[in-house]
């Protein structure tokens, strides 16, 4: 906990270190309602197995979801059984603002895409305050309009936003800012504050809704929650009873018309079926609002007595908002039977206190920082904290199909069908995700990056994720750790040990506790990479994609034609690196357990193993590093009937063979003074296997000695760094390209018998693979760029400022590698920082860009960023793994006495 020597700044610090377990009070309500629930797998039950066509946008509003809920700007407790969001309609849209819109994958020209505005506004650990923006128009959306839009821009063309419709011309909007503070951890006070900034009155009707999700129309669970409309203390009140949950009250401030129906779907509307099970359907409320249909809800505020739902919605009806005008409603949700005087004095000190709180709490983060990288450190950090979501899901009953509807597709449970070996997946709990409306639901190598910021202020939620990916539940028996729903049994690159370490690292109280539990289950990990991903024994991995999605030429997730096989940079350079880590962890708990020596030596050995077949010889006789180029390359390599062995490098210069940097590790004085056995069996193999002492350097100061293990010995990686650092390639004003730039003009690559083309895509992806919907042909990256700066900064850590490099490639300007380190970070942050005219280079040519007072405060935490100019691309609330720029700007400047 930072010390900066106040009291109140360390209210919510405080509520932190009362929090420790997930099922801490202060934990159990938080942002963790999706921002979208349709169109994921867990929702789709089809034989086809196309999740977008099986549950579309279209049947959000009337359709009851099985796994989960949505909803704009809400939140719900940990368990995800009643939740809260607020509805809008303009008066002229078809349909009741209930969600965000986006375009699903085959209708976006890049993959799914969300055609909203809305941004995270701030936000603590504990959700004792949060607070979102969402810019609503006032004219009728154009949902088919964006269809349209995007099918004509093509794969070519740039993605159609909201903005480019028109419907925001002259500042035809409302900004509807929705806040939440706590009293305590089961009292929490709602403030829905909308602005017109438009040049004339407008309408507007704002329906805060709270509902249950269904969890008794599937067949396993017959008993049903209650929502009943009523009056608490002479107010407006909706009572929701569940059995698990037990009662909470909900306060409407003033006198709105209260709406109930039920959570369930209507089978008349979307499926022509002769009835509904119920009267009430779950698009009932927009029936009524919207349509102004009768018997389509129980309308309280006509007199109409109150009989128990499972959805309820306070209806507050603005006619006339005038320009620059704010109309604010308040709600207040409380455990029990409710509040004496829920709107009194203590609803404005909980908003005062709160936002207070806020401020201070941040400050305390990073007191050192000027306004604007404050600001940029605030953002994504509450950015970071709204990720939560609810994740439910069973895949063993979601294969099966439930008892009270249709039976599942043969195809579905059949050789082939997704996920067919994960039944053991039995998920229901709060994790981090990607991004909430593109992404809503975790993926392994996303969440080990998430944790790392999350540490910054909430190490427990961070050790906390890390571990509930290893747990039996969702690690599968074999020792895989689960990709992400699409596929649970692809590979995301093994980073959930450095992610460890780095949050161990980051407590002033280090947890041994969490290090040898994850450690344990790490273990497992290993060795299914080492059984799966290592064919034929050769220390050569073969990984897949592993995240990097259209990196190579060829989809690397599939088989090469004949008998070729692929043997890949990044992959072999991730186990070399997770080898390293492992190695390291174990080390520092043979401090304190002498057993831990015996694992530490396997890691090493297995680390000395992969460094000799990578530079030395591997199944290719040529290994992955090329030395006429000096750079490391992916291998296709096959058997020939007289046993010898022919291969060729894919040379082509991409992130791939950046990956090398990343394997290293340094073995301080006390590793050489403290662990005797682990000592004298690195001295054993050195000796047996002299081969190996090229992949370590020694020091000795004075009685002491330390020593680095590197895939890449100094001169290789001068040679690779002198290609990062060649702005001809891959050095750009805002970090490290995915791709050389010196393929701008495309590239013709031969190898394995056929003929592939690739080249350099700065901005958004040209091709379909792997859904089209992220681009790692050029564009700036920030999880792999981040792990390059905590490299080049051990680098300078061992060599003592001694190691140097042209940064510029070619300038003449020669920088220690922690001044390289720096810089790389420096570019990094700068993506999110003003300019000379005011404007951030993420913002790009989007209407974010301009000058107007409403839109340049607002930053876009982006999924990727284009490679020439900085322009975020991809997801735009991707303050998942992108809020690892926290990270970048409380590490302070390496060796800052070096800088001269």
């Amino acid at each position: 906990m930072p010390q900066t020597g106040g009291v109140s700044e360390q209210i919510e610090w405080a509520r932190l270190a009362e929090s420790d377990g997930a099922d801490a009070p202060w934990r159990h309500w938080g942002p963790y309602l999706s921002g979208r629930q349709w169109g994921t797998v867990r929702e789709d039950y089809s034989a086809s197995g196309d999740a977008w066509s099986f549950f579309p946008f279209d049947h959000a509003r009337s359709r009851a979801y099985r796994w989960g809920e949505d909803g704009i700007a809400g939140i719900c407790d940990r368990n995800g059984f009643l939740n809260l969001a607020v509805a809008l309609w303009n008066g002229k849209d078809p349909i009741l603002k209930e969600r965000w819109f986006g375009l699903a994958n085959e209708e976006g020209n890049h993959g799914e895409d969300v055609k909203e505005h809305w941004w995270i506004l701030d936000g603590t650990p504990t959700h004792s305050w949060m607070s979102v923006l969402y810019r609503y128009p006032q004219e009728e959306y154009p949902y088919q309009q964006l269809r349209e839009m995007a099918a004509a821009a093509g794969r070519e063309g740039r993605e159609p936003e909201l903005a480019d419709t028109g419907v925001l011309a002259d500042n035809r909007f409302f900004d509807v800012v929705t806040s939440y503070a706590k009293v305590g951890p089961h009292d929490i006070c709602v403030e829905i504050a909308a602005t017109n900034h438009g040049p004339a009155a407008a309408a507007l009707h704002l329906l805060p809704q709270l509902w249950f999700r269904n969890t008794w129309a599937w067949g396993r669970d017959a008993r049903r929650p209650a929502l009943e409309a009523t009056r608490v203390h002479g107010r407006c009140a909706v009572v929701a009873e569940h059995s698990s949950l037990g009662r909470y009250t909900l306060h409407f401030d003033g006198a709105p018309t209260l709406l109930v129906t039920d959570n369930e779907t209507n089978d008349v509307a979307l499926f022509g079926s002769a009835s509904n099970e119920t009267r009430y359907t779950k698009c009932g409320i927009d029936e009524h609002v919207v349509q102004g249909a009768a018997g389509t809800c129980q309308v309280i505020g006509e007199g109409v007595a109150s009989r128990p739902g499972t959805k309820a919605a306070a209806w507050h009806r603005f006619d006339s908002v005038a320009p620059g005008e704010t109309v604010t409603v308040r709600l207040r949700l409380v455990a029990g039977n409710g509040h004496d005087d829920p709107f009194g004095p203590t609803f404005d000190a909980a908003v005062s206190d709160r936002r207070r709180e806020a401020d201070e709490f941040h400050e305390s983060v990073a007191p050192e920082l000027d306004d604007e990288r404050r600001q940029v450190l605030r953002k994504s950090l509450a950015g970071l904290m709204w990720t939560k979501q609810h994740y439910r899901f069973k895949v063993r009953d979601w294969l099966e199909g439930d008892p009270a509807q249709p039976p599942a597709p043969d195809l579905r449970r059949g050789i082939g069908g997704r996920n067919v070996h994960w039944r053991h997946f039995d998920v229901a709990d709060v994790i981090s995700m990607p991004d909430e409306w593109e992404y809503p639901w975790f993926a392994a190598w996303d969440l080990a990056f998430q944790a790392v910021p999350f540490a910054l202020v909430d190490p427990a939620f961070a050790k906390e994720q890390l571990l509930l990916l290893c747990r039996e539940w969702m690690m599968h028996p074999n020792g895989q750790l689960p990709a992400y729903e699409w596929d649970f049994g692809d590979a995301n690159p093994p980073v959930h040990a450095w992610a460890a370490l780095q949050v161990y690292r980051a407590e002033a109280k280090p947890d041994r506790q969490f290090l040898s539990r994850v450690f344990h289950k790490l273990l497992l990990n290993f060795s299914w990479w080492v059984n799966r991903k290592d064919a034929d024994g050769s220390d050569l991995f073969e990984g897949g994609f592993l995240g990097m999605d259209n990196i190579g030429p060829v989809n690397r997730s599939t088989p090469m034609l004949g008998d070729w096989r692929l043997e890949q940079s990044d992959a072999t350079s991730w186990m070399a690196a997770f080898s390293l880590h492992l190695l390291q962890i174990a080390l520092e708990l043979a401090r304190e357990d002498e057993s831990y020596e015996d694992v530490a030596t396997k890691f090493v050995e297995h680390f000395l193993y992969i460094a000799r077949a990578f530079n030395k010889f591997g199944s290719g006789a040529g290994g992955l590093w090329h030395e006429e180029d000096g750079f490391c390359y992916d291998l296709v390599s096959r058997q020939r009937p007289d046993g010898g062995v022919d291969s060729e490098h894919v040379r082509v210069r991409s992130m791939v063979g950046l990956m090398p940097v990343l394997a290293q590790a340094v073995l301080e004085p006390w590793v050489f003074a403290e662990l005797p056995g682990f000592t004298s069996r690195l001295e054993y193999l050195l000796r047996k296997q002299p081969e190996f002492t090229q992949f370590i350097t020694w020091q000795q100061v004075g009685d002491e000695r330390r020593a680095s293990l590197a895939l890449l010995d100094a001169g290789k990686l001068g040679r690779v760094l002198g290609r990062m650092f060649d702005e001809a390639e891959f050095l750009s004003p805002h970090g490290i390209r995915s791709l050389s730039a010196a393929h701008r003009d495309g590239l013709d690559v031969q190898f394995a018998g056929q003929a592939h083309i690739i080249g350099y895509e700065p901005g958004e992806s040209r091709t379909p693979m792997f859904g089209g919907n992220s681009n790692w042909r050029g564009p700036i990256w920030f999880p792999t760029n981040a792990m390059l700066v905590e490299a080049l900064r051990q680098v300078d850590d061992f060599h003592d400022g001694q190691f140097h490099v042209d940064l510029p490639t070619g300038s003449g300007n020669a920088v220690t590698a922690g001044q390289a380190a720096d810089e790389l970070a420096r570019r990094l942050v700068s993506v999110f920082l003003p300019t000379a005219d005011g404007s951030r280079p993420c913002d790009g040519k989007r209407v974010e860009a301009t000058d107007s007072p409403l839109w340049r405060p607002h930053i876009t935490f982006s999924e990727y960023f284009d490679g020439d100019t900085g322009e975020g691309l991809g997801a735009t609330h991707q303050t998942g793994w992108t809020a690892l720029v926290a990270r970048l700007l409380t590490t302070p400047n390496h060796n800052p006495a070096r800088q001269a």
